[in-house]
């Protein structure tokens, strides 16, 4: 690996140096800051730091249906848009923007238009002369993907970047003429062989890839240019970001705005979870100039979701408390490591994270109001059942539950609670951090193998650090009350870090007077942003009334699964279609959902051409792509298996390849398990 990319990923320093720790990547880790970018003009919408966060979308409808096209598009503005993106997969679809444009002008819409572009120079060439902006992608604009090794010298290397020279220069050259804007946007999907030869299917090699052909722009000194690193996982999403702005800055070159954006992130709740979690945790330290919400839905659904997460940030810097600044980190921010625990009952170590549900405020007195939460009593045969989001840890407060738990869930108590039961083995205390360093210097204060002990970044003195050195019957349970929630909670995990605190924690986080359509959005980036860079072992959401319950619950477990820390159910990465898309894709998504929803573990891509398939679906199990009108290929990991499945029966394809590999259940199995 080459010396930077060593760096990057260990925080090594030069050979004449000390090893370093990782650089920051952002402005500040700890005070909501925009990251200071050039301006990029986007016709009459001028993007970068001095502006606000832009929304945008894409269009579905056939390129060549103009009119289609033009009703679309005004819809995606009065819902928000400010950017209109529309494929443009050849010279004949490129020629037709100037029809789409001129009648969105003749109506009064003057939005500027982006032509998306995908393995054809000619349409980016085109295009350039009549919209405002391009976006093309690094890995299929000069190259064919044909999955193959290629073992380069450096000067093969370098021979592969002057044939790329060659190719991209004419667009450049256009753009800088007619004043368009371009957009560099790599898709992890769809790296090229090229780059997966010499960087491996990595963040580096999603940095590396729009770096080549943002070298060339700035050599021939065009810099009305955005970036983005965009991936179906947010893991690597939000770590490519990152690593983008690190490399930029350690080049020397621009530091160009961001549009950010999380592939193929599917339909609702799911597909918003992810969204948030990728988009929100880049958000939350001042990263992306424009955001683009990625749904299996219609686009003008897209844009309220974007202008929701972006809206949280308008008031940030004013409302916020201050935190403990942080000038270094003690962990990669460009590679994901679990922060290191010692196991607790079934917390840390080498365990999932948990989830606790919050029945404090609601009596548990009936065997049904545990059905929000995946616990099911069957009168006969007087036995419970749990499914796939059944909660771990019950919190009843200071209302015992009324009834013997089901085994497998446990019931936590508030201290006094606790402390006031004759049997006190069965159930376990939530203590205050006062009441924690009281109990502990008292007989029998503390249960003998599990403890949870709340606390905030203020509590963490060296008196309460060093018993959480000494007792290891002990789960931390994080809480805040500032508005910069997630980078608090995230400089309190470094301290535990830095004191070399092993116990495990569970993020609590609660929302009482959000708008129900914000709670998915805002949870998914606090928590998750915490759980991408390997921190949390539980999640606790906070609940006031039962209708929350199973809202609630199913949010924690969709935020550990979109953070591919515990997985419970099955995943779709579906693309939000295009005009390239040659089926229904919204209904398409929602038969193969209601087929396969039951194989928990099992990842389906559901790609409507093959621009985005089998790349964009690159660590899908099995892929459900379009490839002509009613024509379905059906593919292993990348591998295609059934070419030119009619759509009518590629469903039923689909399961029996499943069913070939022995991962398929029958429905009534899956329930049974």
């Amino acid at each position: 690996m080459l010396d930077f990319l060593t760096r990057a990923l260990t925080g090594d320093a030069p050979e004449s140096g000390p090893a370093q720790p990782p650089r920051l990547y952002a402005p500040s880790l700890t005070e909501y800051v925009r990251r200071e970018t050039i301006t990029v003009n986007v016709g009459n919408v001028p993007m970068g730091s001095a502006y606000p966060i832009r929304v945008q979308s894409m269009t579905t409808i056939d390129t060549m249906d103009t009119l289609g096209s033009v009703e679309q598009s005004i819809r995606m503005i009065e819902a928000g848009c400010e950017y209109i993106r529309i494929t443009a997969p050849s010279v004949k679809e490129a020629q037709n923007l100037e029809n789409i444009r001129k009648e969105l002008r003749a109506r009064g819409y003057t939005t500027p238009l982006i032509a998306d572009i995908h393995f054809t120079p000619n349409a980016a060439e085109l295009a350039a002369r009549v919209v405002e902006k391009v976006r093309i992608n690094p890995g299929n604009y000069a190259d064919r993907k044909r999955f193959e090794h290629i073992d380069y010298t450096d000067d093969s290397y370098a021979a592969e970047l002057e044939r790329i020279r060659e190719k991209f220069l004419p667009l450049v050259r256009i753009c800088k003429e007619y004043g368009t804007a371009m957009r560099i946007g790599t898709n992890h999907g769809s790296l090229s062989d090229r780059i997966l030869s010499r960087y491996g299917d990595t963040p580096v090699g999603m940095v590396e890839s729009a770096l080549e052909f943002l070298r060339i722009c700035e050599d021939e000194q065009y810099y009305n240019i955005v970036l983005s690193m965009k991936s179906s996982n947010p893991q690597v999403m939000v770590q490519a970001y990152r690593l983008l702005v690190h490399r930029l800055d350690e080049e020397g070159l621009k530091p160009y705005p961001l549009h950010l954006g999380v592939t193929e992130a599917g339909e609702a709740e799911d597909g918003r979870i992810k969204s948030a979690l990728g988009i929100g945790t880049l958000l939350e330290d001042g990263l992306g100039d424009t955001v683009r919400v990625s749904l299996t839905e219609d686009p003008e659904l897209e844009a309220p979701v974007a202008k929701a997460l972006i809206d949280r940030y308008t008031t940030r810097a004013t409302t916020a408390s201050p935190i403990p600044a942080l000038t270094e980190l003690p962990y990669n921010p460009f590679q994901y490591t679990r922060r290191h625990t010692h196991e607790v009952a079934n917390f840390g170590g080498t365990n999932v994270p948990r989830v606790l549900a919050d029945y404090s405020q609601i009596p548990v007195q009936e065997t049904d109001v545990l059905k929000a939460v995946g616990h099911f009593y069957l009168p006969v045969p007087d036995k419970w059942a749990m499914n796939d989001l059944g909660v771990d840890y019950l919190y009843t407060g200071s209302t015992p539950a009324g009834f013997m738990l089901p085994n497998g869930l446990r019931e936590v108590q508030s201290y006094n609670t606790w402390r006031a039961q004759t049997d006190t083995l069965t159930t376990h205390p939530m203590l205050t951090a006062a009441e924690y360093l009281l109990a502990r210097s008292q007989p029998q204060g503390l249960h003998i193998r599990l403890n949870f002990v709340q606390f905030a970044l203020t509590d963490l003195t060296d008196e309460l650090a060093e018993a959480f050195r000494l007792d290891h019957n002990l789960v931390g349970v994080v809480t805040t009350t500032n508005t910069h929630a997630m980078p608090e909670l995230r400089r309190l995990f470094v301290e535990l870090v830095r004191r070399d605190l092993t116990l495990p924690v569970v993020v609590q986080r609660g929302y009482p007077a959000i708008n129900p359509v914000d709670l998915p959005l805002y949870a998914a980036t606090d928590v998750g942003g915490l759980l991408i860079d390997g921190f949390g072992d539980g999640v606790f959401l906070q609940a006031t009334r039962q209708d929350e319950l199973k809202q609630l619950n199913g949010l924690a477990f969709g935020i550990l699964q979109a953070a591919r820390t515990r997985i419970t159910k099955t995943e779709y990465i579906s693309c939000p279609s295009c005009g390239r898309t040659l089926f229904d894709l919204q209904e398409t998504t929602a038969h193969i959902r209601q087929r396969t929803d039951h194989l928990k573990g099992v990842k389906i891509g559901i790609m409507g051409c093959i621009v985005n398939g089998p790349g964009e679906m690159a660590d899908a199990d099995y892929g459900y792509v379009g490839i002509g009108r009613d024509k379905i290929a059906l593919y292993r990991g990348q591998q295609v298996m059934k070419k030119s499945v009619p759509a009518a029966n590629a469903v039923d394809e689909l399961i029996e390849l499943i069913r070939e590999d022995g991962r398929w259940l029958e429905p009534a199995q899956a329930a049974a398990l």
